[in-house]
């Protein structure tokens, strides 16, 4: 028997077990296959990682999806984890390639993934508040948010899960260096309901604006002077 002649739900099943490249080569071989690689159906489930797999057109993104991972494992990770007014010219060319691609995927599934139960970003440097807040609002059943060594990630994510986060039931922020205990305590506060885990991220040191940092060893002078 030829693949071809194979139902709907038994293509599904064999693409299942294929990556995105695989889905993505098997899919131009012949009609049929291309409406099994454009079935919602089999997307419900993503996992990238580095910010330029989010480029390629081997994945659909739709309704179906609800479970999304993007993580990124990398020595060039810690590029972005630099404070931006630190950053030689070096890191600020490498940074603006991708700067922005996260986010705007997470915007494209805000608008196309309403049913998505499961987000986990690991090594996202760019990612801000502003980005998780539209998330939140954007996918209501949203159950498990897991975010490590997301730099830019603040307390205002944690309000944001306060206000927003009606579904959610697993809250991890480890290693994000400028989450504060306060803001733990507040979840905690709000919403006891949620299983929060904060590996490190209260006790690091957190980035400060330029102006702050100048005040500070000043001020630390002017005590030594003493």
């Amino acid at each position: 028997m030829h693949i071809t002649q194979l139902n709907r739900e038994c293509l599904l099943h064999l693409f299942s077990f294929l990556d995105k490249n695989s889905r993505k080569s098997l899919a131009k071989t012949c009609h049929k296959l291309l409406e099994v690689f454009q079935d919602p159906l089999l997307w419900s489930l993503l996992n990238f990682h580095s910010p330029a797999e989010l480029k390629k057109d081997n994945f659909l993104l739709g309704p179906a999806l609800k479970y999304l991972s993007i993580c990124w494992y990398s020595e060039r990770v810690k590029v972005c984890n630099v404070e931006d007014w630190m950053k030689n010219n070096f890191q600020k060319d490498f940074c603006n390639r991708h700067e922005n691609t996260v986010s705007d995927f997470l915007l494209e599934v805000c608008n196309r993934c309403p049913n998505l139960l499961s987000l986990t970003l690991s090594g996202c440097g760019h990612v801000t508040d502003d980005c998780i807040l539209l998330l939140l609002k954007n996918c209501p059943n949203l159950e498990t948010l897991k975010l490590e060594n997301c730099v830019r990630i603040t307390d205002q994510t944690l309000e944001a899960v306060t206000l927003y986060g009606g579904s959610l039931r697993t809250l991890h922020v480890d290693f994000c260096r400028n989450i504060t205990q306060t803001g733990l305590e507040r979840v905690r506060e709000k919403r006891p309901s949620i299983m929060l885990r904060a590996e490190r991220s209260a006790n690091m040191i957190p980035d400060n604006k330029p102006e702050k940092k100048f005040m500070f060893e000043k001020a630390s002078r002017k005590l030594v002077q003493l």
